[in-house]
């Protein structure tokens, strides 16, 4: 198995498709995402435009629809929920799917979503991830964080990290082994430096400080949290994400 890691959509490489692709949007559309499958949502939608994810959700009753849009980290007007996993209650998504737009991580499953396998990845289910690479060993992985509108993101970069420090905990190749480019090894120094203090990490990511503005410290605190959750989103066709049993 060979990782490669990509800080944003844009750096992934035109030509070529891997086996397996791995969105990582920690603060916080894949932290959603696993967080309502969790919850009991029947699936989640992704789109990157808000016009045609309103399209898209009127076919589907009120009842059974949730729309959560997200700019700039506010909500979007006319959206049941903005991009906080908070609000991913049980009693909320159950039964229900989730149509979703943010600024960064929608993108990132667009740009992958013709790879064989798409997961959603993030701190609190990294865990889920790992034992799925173990158990099906894809030649090739990426991962691809979301960034923010094109730029590098820490956070995302960490979660990456913590994805290959756990292959490699549980395996016994070497860095070598599995690094597939330079980002690898970068991602894991990040994690190695910050994995007993995540969240102080996110207080200094310049998109943890932009939430903070925005009083996001409990979405924080829970995007932090370490294999909380032991859920797989896996994509069921293009843009569409369930559970994986």
């Amino acid at each position: 198995m060979k990782l490669f890691i990509y800080h944003t959509p844009e750096l992934t490489p035109t030509d070529t498709t891997p086996d397996c692709a791995i969105a990582v949007d920690v603060l916080r559309a894949t932290t959603t995402i696993a967080t309502a499958l969790h919850a009991g949502a029947e699936a989640v939608q992704a789109f990157s435009d808000i016009d045609q994810l309103m399209q898209v959700s009127e076919q589907w009753l009120p009842e059974k629809r949730l729309r959560a849009g997200e700019r700039g980290g506010s909500k979007v007007a006319g959206c049941d929920l903005g991009n906080s996993p908070l609000d991913c209650t049980p009693e909320r998504v159950q039964g229900r799917r989730l149509f979703i737009t943010t600024t960064n991580g929608t993108r990132a499953l667009q740009r992958v979503q013709n790879a064989p396998v798409v997961l959603a990845a993030a701190m609190v289910n990294r865990q889920t991830v790992v034992k799925y690479l173990l158990e099906q060993k894809p030649e090739t992985v990426w991962l691809v964080g979301s960034g923010w509108e094109g730029s590098y993101s820490l956070e995302d970069t960490a979660c990456a990290g913590a994805i290959a420090d756990s292959l490699i905990s549980q395996t016994d190749h070497s860095l070598s082994d599995i690094a597939g480019n330079d980002e690898v090894i970068g991602a894991l120094a990040l994690y190695t430096q910050w994995k007993d203090k995540m969240l102080e990490m996110f207080h200094h990511a310049s998109h943890g400080q932009r939430l903070l503005r925005l009083n996001g410290h409990e979405d924080l605190k829970y995007c932090a949290q370490a294999d909380s959750l032991d859920v797989l989103p896996i994509q069921k066709e293009p843009g569409v994400l369930v559970k994986k049993f």
